[in-house]
């Protein structure tokens, strides 16, 4: 299992090669990757902060909850914190299991959890100012799931 929270840009496809590297004995390995969303046209940066140490320790236990869950094989959790600009990748999930249900259910999981519960804080910076990211309420409803 690994958990990086890091400042540095990743390169997905990198990533899960590598990931994926030496998995013999799966049969499924389900990722997801989330990027930086300019959703009115005018977003400069999103500036993510975190607790270093909290958040590696909060994204590490739930990892622990879903390996037992779905008796993963192995899983992968990078976020990125800092500035960040319109499509960069802000995070990775990867999943590996011996069926591909498990994999994707326990993928799915990780997302939700990342989006609602993971200690980051999201500021999205225009040219107008800067405003903080507020949960929604189809990301609490999403977690209501597990």
């Amino acid at each position: 299992m690994t958990v990086r929270v890091q400042a540095a840009r990743f390169e997905a496809g990198a990533e899960l090669n590598s990931f994926a590297q030496g998995l013999t004995d799966v049969g499924a390995v389900v990722s997801f990757t989330g990027v930086v969303r300019d959703t009115k046209g005018d977003l400069q940066e999103m500036l993510i902060e975190h607790y270093p140490g909290m958040t590696e320790s909060a994204i590490t236990k739930i990892t622990d909850e879903a390996t037992a869950r779905w008796a993963l094989a192995d899983v992968l959790v990078i976020h990125r914190y800092g500035p960040l600009k319109p499509g960069e990748p802000i995070m990775i999930v990867a999943t590996a299991s011996a069926h591909r249900a498990a994999a994707f259910e326990a993928a799915d999981f990780l997302m939700d959890y990342l989006k609602s519960r993971a200690p980051f804080w999201k500021k999205e910076v225009t040219a107008d100012g800067a405003s903080w990211v507020a949960a929604k309420d189809a990301d609490e409803d999403a977690l209501k799931r597990w």
